[in-house]
């Protein structure tokens, strides 16, 4: 008898929309069998479960550098023997799929006739449904509403009667909760997003779909009514008064919420007195209130193109908490001595109230420090603070460099929309001197409490960056190789000063921006930690996030933990265990809702950018090869858009692809394309509901041979009749 084995699994996007079972945990890595290459998968099998498969591995390889994987749609049988026999490593059958989708956690039961490492499988039952909520767009059907899902990997409709529609109508955008999954899907219309074409909805719709808070609940609305617009003026007599000092803030041109400003001076024995002023969010924000609730579970501000879902309300975070010009404000100031060769020598963390002098933008402070007489004269009261802060920056910035902290210092574009929110241009965002001053001081301040708390040995939070793994390193190093950079050298405990090199040697060059983002995507990803382990890409052995409390959680909790600490002196053992006991789950939910916040970030710029290029199809630019995989390349715009260029579509040749070096090679013609080629490419193709854009490479002419028919005559020739003996029964 054969014995019934049983096992739960997790439809994931990143491995599988079927049934089969194709590789053990962690068979995306294992070198047992198929490639050789860790970091190549293979995936063969069903021709209507292809299709979707291919978006899921362009989306893997596009967040997972490094990473290629080769889709072959042979059929749901071939799926099966290459993945039994090791020939792929992930197999995809449309069979025994039941009502499983998408993300749901299932039972599988293995089939019988397992040879190998690798087994199949068939979804016996649904354990949970992984999701309930989607967000898309209604359609008239016969009787009753259709809900397209916007999510590419739901490809099943949803049908909705108009009793469960709430008044959504055909052209709606909305949120389904699925009720009934036998024997079709049946939905229940939960929220109206508004129509497809209203202004904002498209971009409401994508962090719907992310289920970001949005709306504040009223309990919170409710606690911040008894929150004065002016601060305690008996509150700021027990406060360090700085509101004599010059003390100013620079921002950009649109930004709202203020939080961090600066002061400077030079004192008599040659050392610099920085001092970087926070605004004092945790003294409006107690622990454990409805405000600081809704707060965690936001985690962070998230900028979309036209609009900022923040973190705290308006009230707090554009009002009593921002470091408005001229007003009176709460901060929590951290005073540097700083020495002309950029060590901290001594520093103070004291409570403080401020006024601040100016709200700068960076532009301006930028053209004061080019020479802009009209600025200068029109600043003249805190000119002479620019020029000093540059000087202090350019000090820090060597120290960091000295150290060997990485500025990648890649591109940021902004996409800009008119009142209707319909994107207009793509522009990119210069750093200037302003921005280094800004950057410097927040680094230096960041790194000064970090290190003061580290020494006391209390629970706190800080922001870690772990060293990049030698593997990662390894594909760099080669990657870099075909660039025209060779790595000599151990790549075993690597210090960062020998990567800040690459970057630095690639600069003015037309690869420095392919260098700096392969080597980005070579890093750990950042995120917060109750361990202080160290920042590799600052170089930094001590790093938190102090300097923005109004926009980030974890800065809100130093900035509680320092009120805690230092100003009520609290540090018997209750309280230590309480923050030791709640610190590490603070840190993981904060660096799991900034990656959502970045995803939601990401999503809607490719969809703004997929809307921009629409109106650009057919029309011809200039980029650079910024990635190669085996579907194609992507093609990246002086403006940062990117765009597919498909295997297919490269037409004078047959291609194949080079996964060690990365390089599409012509099979005839020997005609390579590698990373920081420049090519001339056509929009061929953009899409704003796919978020994708695709190009083809100008003046490239097709090869391949045309097949011709002659006609000699129309004469037909006769067919021999065909005899069919009569079988025996």
């Amino acid at each position: 008898m054969f014995n019934k084995k049983r096992l739960v699994a997790i439809l994931t996007g990143t491995l599988l929309v079927g049934s089969l079972v194709g590789c053990s945990a962690g068979g995306a890595s294992n070198s047992g069998s198929g490639s050789s290459d860790s970091s190549k998968i293979t995936i063969s099998g069903s021709t209507s479960v292809g299709p979707t498969m291919e978006i899921l591995a362009e989306d893997y390889q596009k967040a997972n550098e490094g990473t290629t994987i080769e889709v072959q749609q042979v059929g749901s049988s071939a799926g099966i023997t290459n993945t039994i026999d090791g020939t792929s490593q992930i197999g995809m059958s449309s069979r025994d799929l039941k009502d499983a989708f998408n993300m749901d956690t299932v039972m599988v039961e293995l089939k019988k006739h397992q040879t190998g490492s690798r087994q199949e499988g068939r979804i016996v039952k649904v354990i949970e449904r992984g999701q309930t909520r989607l967000v898309g767009l209604l359609k008239n059907a016969k009787r009753e509403l259709v809900f397209d899902a916007d999510d590419q990997k739901f490809t099943q409709p949803i049908y909705i009667d108009h009793a469960h529609s709430h008044g959504a109508v055909a052209g709606h955008k909305v949120v389904v909760e699925i009720k009934t999954y036998k024997p079709y899907l049946k939905g229940n219309v939960v929220e109206i997003l508004g129509h497809v074409g209203d202004p904002g909805v498209d971009i409401l719709s994508v962090v719907s779909q992310h289920e970001a808070h949005v709306e504040f609940p009223k309990e919170v609305y409710e606690q911040i009514e008894s929150i004065e617009n002016e601060i305690d003026q008996e509150e700021a007599k027990t406060r360090t008064d700085l509101r004599n000092e010059t003390i100013v803030t620079i921002d950009g041109d649109d930004a709202k919420d203020l939080d961090d400003a600066i002061s400077l001076r030079r004192l008599k024995n040659g050392n610099y007195y920085l001092g970087v002023h926070i605004a004092d969010v945790s003294y409006y924000v107690e622990e454990g209130s409805e405000l600081d609730k809704e707060a965690l579970a936001r985690g962070t501000s998230i900028y979309l193109v036209d609009r900022v879902i923040p973190m705290l309300p308006h009230k707090l975070s554009n009002g009593i908490c921002s470091l408005n010009p001229h007003v009176d404000r709460f901060a929590i100031s951290c005073f540097m001595e700083i020495t002309p060769q950029g060590e901290v020598i001594d520093h103070d963390i004291v409570e403080s109230v401020i006024n601040s002098t100016e709200r700068m933008t960076y532009n301006n402070v930028n053209k004061i420090l080019a020479g802009d007489k009209k600025l200068q004269e029109e600043y003249s009261h805190v000119c002479d603070l620019f020029f000093l802060m540059k000087e202090l920056a350019e000090i820090l910035q060597k120290t960091r460099e000295d150290r060997g902290a990485i500025d990648f210092d890649t591109n940021e574009a902004k996409v800009l929309v008119d009142e209707k929110g319909k994107p207009i241009d793509v522009v990119l965002r210069q750093r200037g001197e302003s921005d280094r001053i800004i950057e410097s001081f927040m680094l230096v301040a960041n790194e000064t409490v970090a290190k003061h708390f580290k020494w006391l040995d209390l629970p706190f939070i800080y922001r870690v960056h772990e060293n990049p793994k030698v593997d990662k390193l390894r594909k760099f190093s080669t990657i870099s190789r075909t660039l025209g950079y060779t790595i000599k050298g151990s790549l075993e405990d690597i210090h960062s000063k020998e990567l800040s090199k690459i970057v630095e040697a690639s600069k003015g060059t037309d690869e420095h921006v392919i260098i700096s983002t392969l080597l980005l995507r070579c890093m750990a990803k950042a995120r917060y930690d109750e361990q202080c382990l160290g920042h590799f890409g600052l170089s930094d052995e001590y790093y938190t996030h102090f300097t923005s409390p109004i926009r980030r959680y974890p800065d809100l909790m130093v900035h509680r933990l320092i009120r805690t600490y230092l100003f009520k002196k609290k540090l018997d053992q209750e309280t230590l265990f309480h923050f030791a006991s709640i610190m590490q789950n603070v840190a993981d939910q904060a660096s799991s809702l900034e990656r959502k916040a970045i995803d939601i970030e990401r999503e809607v710029d490719d969809m703004k950018m997929a809307e921009y290029m629409e109106d650009h199809i057919g029309e011809t630019f200039e980029g650079i090869v910024s990635s190669i995989t085996n579907f194609g390349m992507f093609v990246e715009l002086p403006n940062t858009i990117e765009g597919l260029i498909r295997m297919e579509d490269l037409v004078d040749d047959f291609y194949y692809f080079d996964d060690i070096n990365l390089q599409l090679i012509g099979k005839r013609t020997g005609r390579r394309f590698k990373m920081s080629d420049k090519v001339k490419i056509k929009v061929s193709a953009a899409s704003k509901r796919e978020k994708t854009i695709d190009f083809q490479i100008v003046g490239m002419k097709s090869n391949k041979k045309k097949k011709k028919t002659v006609i000699i005559n129309k004469r037909r020739d006769k067919k021999p009749k065909q005899k069919f003996k009569r079988k025996r029964r």
